[in-house]
């Protein structure tokens, strides 16, 4: 955001006058209607002000605060309800689901998607229920997810391989690098059956595309302005961004689709099944090319990121609290040091480790806000009517730092909380408890839970059974670097630098 201050005051500055005589001219806005509170506004720009400088998440949290957990934004000139609490996100998720079940296009993701044809974005209707069904019978199935069991075991083992090396050279390793890459390659294998070999260029874009997606880009923020998307290079940037990778997803396809006229037997990767279903011609809506390749993007975009991203806070916040870090190693050493490796179907029996997660969610939802809704229909939520088109953010962020949800200190990591006895024993992820959401509720929630999971138990016990790990340079482990970077996602600011010391000898491949 802080990027583009000087042509947001431009903005201001040039068409003020032109705005103020269009409202003067124009009908009250909200006449009749009881519009949910919120921070004074200026012209053009509207509330951006009490965001700038600030992370989106946290200056909403501070903003609730005083208006409440049903707020009005106008950011740029789209109205932006804010949800802030359980009772409201129930009621957006659950109660009204269906008048909140579409999603606002964007004028960068209009382009990413190819005009809303992915899953993750596409409008609530006919096409998006089929793309839907799709992922959650035939591509992220639980049988689906268990059948990429041996890909998972295999990446990790290398990824296992290298720390080992650096352990030996007493040599400290990036740990984001570390943790996207094994993600992505068991992404990239689970999807196309082989590692990508433009996968270093993949990946580039993909982190392009999902700055991009942010909803913080003036073409964005100003929607009506001819001049602003001319003005703006993001829009011109995603094209760039999307003919890339569907550049890269053609070649592949291709092969693909000549080892399937070939006899190339049964489906064994993700898009295979994609081929088959597009053979087969039995859909309502024909999956064509765009489709399909929006599709394989959106399982990279939502599967690779969020699951690296996880892993990264897991790991820095055992690394911050010692406590945490001994007893979650002594469970998962003491399950499998007889094995001397970590078995994927043993996992279940890591109660900590799990705990561990579930509180690296709440404290770092990998979406901090929840990708936005959009109101379709007039409705009300805890007795404020919200008007038709309205963006709609729930911060799941500040639901998880609640003192209302999470007495005791909510800012610090205590997968305790979540043991039986305690408060939040009963406080799952599954969509059931709104509260806690990374992975949303309703229609919208995301169809990839297991598959984003799988990868997330088998490396982070993996990690732990093998190496004990030491931030270099720092003292006090209080101390450690916990800052949030800007983006869709929440990742660390700072790079995760750590020292891997071997305990428990990795098998050699």
């Amino acid at each position: 955001m802080e990027d583009h201050h000087y042509l947001y005051l431009g903005l201001a500055l040039v068409s003020l006058l032109v705005v103020i005589a269009k409202r003067r001219r124009g009908p009250a806005h909200g006449h009749g209607l009881r519009l949910p509170p919120g921070p004074w506004q200026l012209p053009i720009i509207g509330s951006m002000h009490h965001l700038a400088g600030q992370l989106p998440h946290r200056a909403m949290r501070e903003l609730a605060r005083r208006h409440g957990p049903v707020m009005l934004l106008r950011i740029g000139e789209v109205p932006t309800l804010v949800i802030s609490s359980r009772e409201a996100a129930r009621e957006v998720m659950k109660t009204h689901d269906t008048a909140f079940a579409s999603r606002p296009l964007s004028a960068t993701v209009r382009v990413l998607t190819s005009g809303g044809r992915d899953i993750i974005f596409a409008p609530y209707g006919e096409h998006w229920r089929q793309l839907r069904k799709i992922a959650i019978t035939e591509l992220l199935s639980a049988r689906r997810v268990l059948s990429f069991r041996a890909i998972r075991e295999e990446e990790v083992s290398a990824m296992l391989r290298a720390c080992a090396a650096a352990a030996a050279a007493a040599a400290p390793i990036e740990m984001r690098a570390r943790l996207s890459a094994l993600v992505a390659d068991a992404t990239v294998r689970a999807v196309m059956g082989d590692r990508c070999r433009d996968r270093d260029v993949f990946l580039r874009e993909l982190d392009r595309s999902i700055e991009l997606s942010a909803g913080f880009n003036p073409a964005d923020l100003w929607p009506s302005s001819r001049l602003v998307g001319r003005l703006s290079g993001a829009v011109r940037r995603a094209e760039e961004c999307r003919d890339t990778v569907y550049g890269i997803l053609d070649g592949i396809i291709k092969e693909h689709m000549e080892a399937l006229e070939s006899g190339g037997g049964e489906a064994e990767d993700l898009l295979d099944v994609l081929l088959k279903i597009q053979k087969d011609g039995s859909l309502q809506i024909p999956l064509d090319m765009d489709v399909l390749k929006a599709v394989i993007f959106d399982i990279f975009g939502a599967g690779s990121e969020t699951s690296a991203t996880t892993l990264e806070w897991a790991l820095a916040e055992l690394v911050r609290n010692p406590k945490a870090m001994r007893r979650a190693t002594a469970e998962v050493r003491g399950a499998f040091g007889a094995r001397g490796a970590v078995a994927e179907h043993a996992l279940g029996g890591l109660r900590y480790l799990h705990l561990v997660i579930r509180e690296t969610f709440r404290l770092h939802t990998p979406l901090p806000l929840l990708l936005p809704r959009q109101c379709q229909e007039p409705r009300r939520v805890l007795g404020y009517d919200v008007p038709r088109g309205a963006t709609v953010l729930v911060n799941v962020w500040a639901l998880g730092r609640d003192e209302r949800y999470w007495p005791g200190d909510p800012e610090a990591f205590r997968p305790e909380r979540f043991e039986a006895g305690a408060g939040a024993s009963a406080v799952e992820f599954k969509g059931a408890d709104f509260e806690l959401l990374p992975f949303g509720a309703g229609r919208r929630m995301c169809p990839g839970m297991s598959f984003g999971l799988a990868n997330v138990e088998l490396a982070l016990a993996s990690l732990l059974f093998h190496f004990d790990w030491e931030a270099p340079g720092v003292a006090d482990p209080a101390e450690f670097d916990m800052a949030e970077a800007f983006g869709i996602t929440a990742r660390r600011k700072a790079n995760l630098l750590l020292r891997p010391v071997l305990r428990v000898p990795v098998p050699s491949a």
